[in-house]
């Protein structure tokens, strides 16, 4: 899988070549030899080697002569998947002896992408349909028809028309309003809030190519280091999570504080969840699983759950000690001054700005032994392999210094092109600090959502100044560079550059889902929104049962995008219907 296979011919008489391979996607890095290919023995009958060359990015080959090491030719080619090819040197005769190098398709590649785009045309096609139905549903017309094609009884006819139909006001009198206003009283849940969070699951076929080996669709996995084409959808899920999480805790802390519950004991409720969280990305999620059983020699100590728990406690610890109540005018009279939300929380923007200052200064100026003060590069090949050791520079050197090589991410996906060779955690201590700031930013859009509750034009207003910022702080940082900017967007790093980005997006989703949930209740956030309410349940769980049936089962063809496909669509299918049935069943998983 993702791999084509090239024949190199070569005629050049005596001379022999050696084959050198880059990927397009891998940054100002060594190239690595695929192949020696000896010189031909006669005019006419070239020597062949076969190689295997990767078909997931653009490949760079280099041909050199092998005994002077001199360059005989270049390409840049895209293969693809399961393509035979054919690499012919000759020498040409123009007048001026040169060396040619033709490229040649044997056999046409397979389109690995074709499945994905047809899954997404089908999803399509069953959206616009549901839409429709849902049009046609909400006609008196239509329903009418429908009615009398169920039940089409000549004596209810009779009765309806003689008598009129039943109404709501002849049931229960006129003192029907009551109830209306009990119900009214009750606080309205923010459902484009539990939609964003459901988001995190609606990546999940995208996810869920990430936990299986042989299934890589490389615009849809996360890129080695840095991202020169952009981020890939599997790069939004964990940091959007974080964000929106921050919003939640906001919003429900001050609907708990509201009912009178005092700040102590649900500090200890804080506490006590960031615990579970942690205990369960260690104990129950962890990858070093599949090297046996959990030894705790080996364990890894940083994780996705483990860097959810110490956000969630960091952030909601500074709300507790620094939030103020909701000002009356806010609340009663629905009016607020323009930066409300913002100046009733300076001593917490004080502090994560602080820990932000903490982050720069450990990033550019902590001495690395072997490596250049403020290095943000994968190591490796990369570099020109000047710096083999120096995997994510301070980020990388804080957690082997502090956890131990044993006891962080054994696999880094900068291995892939990247090939290195020390151990790197993309949730270590470092990056935590940035997802701080992400989860405050979140918290942020919580309390404009509650400040300016009901004042459409000033959620919508503050969305896109928020968005706006961010992404002006994104621009200036990266110089809308993929590599070269002061701090580049980088997931691995979760450097400040990839926080801003993925805020400033994560305000931009909102600006959209807030007057379509929310405000106009035009799309209700189904399916999204049954995950969104047992989120912690649903990665937990795909995480422990995803090698298990029904979840995955024994391919035909292992090689296959399309069987790949078909098992991940059924697992996060599977995984939407439990969070739908738990939902109708009134059980959500909180911890």
């Amino acid at each position: 899988m993702d791999q084509a296979l090239l024949l190199i011919h070569n005629e050049l008489l005596g001379t022999n070549l050696t084959v050198y391979w880059n990927s397009e996607r891998c940054y100002h890095c060594l190239p690595q030899a695929l192949g020696n290919v000896s010189g031909s023995g006669e005019p006419g009958k070239p020597s062949t080697a076969p190689v295997a060359v990767s078909t997931q990015h653009t490949s760079i080959l280099q041909l050199n002569d092998t005994l002077e090491e001199k360059e005989v030719c270049r390409l840049k080619y895209k293969f693809g998947e399961f393509g035979n090819y054919s690499l012919l040197v000759k020498h040409v005769h123009n007048g001026v002896n040169e060396t040619a190098c033709d490229l040649v398709v044997n056999k046409n590649p397979v389109d690995s992408n074709l499945p994905v785009c047809i899954a997404f045309l089908v999803g399509l096609a069953v959206i616009i349909a549901v839409c429709f139905l849902r049009f046609l549903l909400s006609l008196d017309d239509f329903n009418n028809w429908i009615s009398k094609a169920i039940n089409s009884r000549e004596t209810d006819r009779l009765i309806n028309s003689e008598l009129g139909s039943p109404s709501r006001a002849g049931l229960f009198g006129d003192d029907a309003q009551p109830e209306v206003w009990r119900l009214s009283a009750v606080p309205r849940r923010l459902r484009c809030v539990d939609t964003f969070r459901g988001l995190f699951h609606a990546a999940l076929p995208l996810y869920l190519f990430l936990k299986y080996s042989h299934s890589r669709f490389p615009f849809l996995t996360s890129p080695c280091w840095c991202f020169p084409s952009g981020l890939t959808v599997a790069d939004l899920v964990f940091p959007w999570f974080v964000f929106i999480m921050g919003s939640s805790v906001f919003l429900s802390m001050t609907s708990i504080l509201q009912r009178g519950c005092s700040k102590f004991r649900l500090l200890g409720k804080v506490a006590w969840r960031s615990f579970l969280l942690i205990c369960i990305g260690i104990v129950i999620v962890n990858p070093n699983y599949c090297l046996g059983p959990l030894s705790w020699d080996k364990v890894r100590i940083p994780g996705v759950l483990q860097r959810l728990g110490v956000t969630y406690f960091v952030v909601a610890v500074l709300e507790l000690l620094f939030a103020k109540p909701v000002p009356e005018s806010c609340v009663s009279e629905r009016r607020c001054s323009c930066l409300q939300d913002i100046t009733s929380s300076w001593p917490q923007w004080l502090v994560i700005l602080m820990l932000e200052s903490v982050w720069l200064a450990l990033t550019f100026f902590l001495p690395v032994p072997g490596c250049p003060t403020g290095y943000l590069g994968p190591g490796g090949i990369g570099d020109l392999g000047k710096y083999p050791n120096c995997t994510g520079g301070a980020a990388g050197y804080i957690d082997r210094l502090l956890l131990g090589d044993d006891h962080i991410y054994q696999h880094p996906s900068s291995t892939v092109l990247y090939h290195t060779t020390v151990a790197y955690d993309p949730e270590g201590i470092l990056g935590t600090i940035n997802s701080i700031v992400m989860a405050f930013l979140g918290v942020q859009a919580g309390k404009i959502l509650l400040y300016y509750k009901d004042q459409t034009k000033d959620i919508l207003i503050r969305f896109t100044a928020w968005c706006c910022f961010l992404g002006l702080i994104s621009v200036v940082l990266t110089e809308v560079s993929e590599n070269e900017g002061f701090i580049p967007v980088n997931k691995n790093l979760w450097s400040i550059s990839y926080v801003t980005t993925l805020s400033s997006f994560a305000f931009f989703i909102l600006l959209i889902l807030y007057p379509i949930v929310d405000v106009k209740g035009l799309w209700t956030g189904t399916p999204f929104y049954y995950p969104g309410m047992n989120s912690i349940l649903v990665y937990v769980g795909h995480e422990v049962f995803k090698n298990y049936f029904p979840f995955q089962w024994r391919l035909q063809d292992n090689q296959s995008h399309k069987e790949h496909l078909i098992q991940n669509i059924v697992a996060t299918a599977l995984w939407v219907l439990i969070a739908y049935i738990l939902y109708r069943k009134k059980v959500f998983w909180k911890i």
